[in-house]
């Protein structure tokens, strides 16, 4: 026999353990977050010092013009390890995301299957149209999902692709611009 009662407690408990879940996945990747700034900032602090000093230490303007290269090419070289860094937490948080909305949605299509299941062995005699309405509907719904989400999978892999062929290109540039001011 079909119970509401015991159908809505368990989809309230599996809702609670998925915010569960994403709460622990958000403070996770926003610890990785604040690491990795705070990373960055000391790299930045002991940068600015190492090229006081070494400002402070040059002997002649043409020491004072190689260091202002050297420096700017870690400087490009620092920006573009936080850029990469940054962009790997978050392809890997949404990564994480997205598994996690997966395997929700996994569990509620098939909480409602069952709850589908269970109300049209306890629906009235008669009511087989409704009943076969409710589970066309919904299949089309799963259905519908599915092919949005394989397209939006499409999308982001795209992206990555993309962001990364930028960064290798940008990082090839900077080591091309570095290697001709040194050739100057």
């Amino acid at each position: 026999m079909y119970n509401a009662t015991e159908q809505f407690a368990e989809f309230n408990q599996a809702h609670v353990s998925n915010a569960i879940k994403l709460a622990s996945l958000s403070i996770e990747n926003a610890e990785k977050l604040v690491s990795l700034n705070i990373n960055a900032a000391k790299l930045a602090i002991a940068q600015a010092v190492e090229g006081a000093q070494a400002a402070a230490s040059a002997k002649d303007v043409q020491e004072l013009l190689a260091l202002r290269a050297k420096l700017a090419e870690v400087g490009v070289q620092s920006a573009t390890g936080y850029s990469r860094t940054l962009y790997e937490l978050s392809s890997e948080a949404q990564a994480e995301f997205s598994a996690l909305a997966e395997e929700t949605w996994k569990a509620y299509t098939k909480g409602v299957a069952s709850w589908v299941e269970k109300a049209s062995k306890s629906a009235p005699a008669g009511s087989d149209v409704a009943v076969n309405a409710l589970k066309s509907t919904f299949a089309a719904s799963t259905a519908a999902f599915d092919q949005f989400q394989k397209a939006t999978k499409q999308v982001v892999d795209l992206a990555d692709a993309s962001v990364r062929a930028a960064t290798a290109q940008a990082t090839k540039v900077a080591a091309n611009a570095t290697k001709a001011k040194r050739a100057a």
